[in-house]
């Protein structure tokens, strides 16, 4: 019986190596998308009082979750046994999602008509709650899609695993990367209120200094961090666009990228590394700015075309 407890006990202990062994490729696979989740979230806490920032990105936390372990988890299980097929198509409508969403900030912030309107509009209340309700709720929905591609890309480095071991890693997976996610936003959007407490309860000059250039910068910081989340939208959802091409044989775009890359890594010496992955996200970005500008007045005619009379 202890010989039987023994082994068992082995095998459970290879078995955790393993998942954690697989979580830990996953996540470096994925560490380009982790990085856009971490950019684009904080501009949805930003202009709410201090008091709702841990309560509001609490909320989008518990969705990210329920993305990934409820939703995500199950479907991608079903249709890698089912239907493999539709993956690719599937991570493609939600790399033209990012595109047109990244594109469409970008629209607005530099379109004269939307300036006018903006100058010309009256004042509008907006209820608090609503307002919370949709910032969450966008959020989630754009939480949604950089999930899918994490979970898809966990999946396909789990290549001829059992299914319990894909279920076991794509959970751990998903827990780890969204604690990771929000934990590290948290720490970004209460930065500011630890500066207060620094320049407040500071025993020395240089603590009260540091407190000073945390609330100073913050906002800084903030604006520059939503900037990138929006391009990292435009650049992740271009390059599931340029790998869902040459899955389907659609290889030209991709392999003439992959040449230029190439080409800026000849020059870069011992940063070829940085200069490579610098020229893969441009490049895609190039491509998410042209897909959603093709976007854009599509959406729009079907915006006009399904509004009531």
């Amino acid at each position: 019986m202890l010989d039987d407890v023994a082994s068992l006990a082995k095998v459970a202990a290879t078995s955790i190596d393993d998942v954690i062994v697989h979580a830990g490729k996953a996540s470096v696979k994925a560490a380009g998308v982790v990085i856009d989740d971490a950019a684009v979230t904080p501009r949805y806490v930003v202009g709410f009082a201090a008091k709702r920032e841990l309560p509001i990105l609490a909320k989008i936390a518990v969705g990210s979750l329920k993305n990934k372990l409820l939703i995500l988890l199950p479907v991608a299980l079903l249709l890698s046994f089912f239907a493999p097929w539709t993956i690719t198509p599937l991570l493609m409508v939600g790399g033209l999602y990012l595109c047109f969403e990244g594109t469409e900030k970008i629209w607005e912030l530099f379109s004269q008509q939307s300036h006018a309107a903006a100058g010309s509009a009256a004042p509008q209340v907006v209820d608090a709650k609503a307002f919370e309700d949709e910032k969450v709720a966008g959020a989630i929905t754009t939480d949604f899609i950089l999930s899918a591609e994490i979970m898809a890309l966990t999946l396909a480095s789990l290549a001829g695993t059992t299914i319990l071991m894909k279920a076991t890693v794509l959970a751990v997976v998903g827990l780890v990367l969204t604690v990771l996610v929000y934990g590290t936003v948290a720490l970004i959007v209460k930065a500011d209120d630890a500066g207060i407490a620094m320049i407040r309860d500071g025993k020395s000059a240089l603590t009260r200094a540091a407190g000073r250039g945390l609330v100073q910068g913050m906002p800084a910081f903030l604006s520059v961090l939503s900037v990138v989340g929006t391009a990292a939208m435009i650049w992740v959802g271009g390059g599931i666009i340029l790998h869902g091409l040459e899955e389907y044989g659609l290889k030209a775009v991709p392999h003439a990228i992959h040449a230029m890359e190439l080409s800026a890594v000849s020059f870069a010496g011992p940063l070829g590394g940085l200069t490579r992955w610098a020229a893969s996200a441009f490049f895609s970005g190039i491509i998410g700015l042209i897909a959603g500008a093709l976007l854009i007045p599509v959406v729009n005619l079907f915006s006009r075309t399904a509004a009531p009379a």
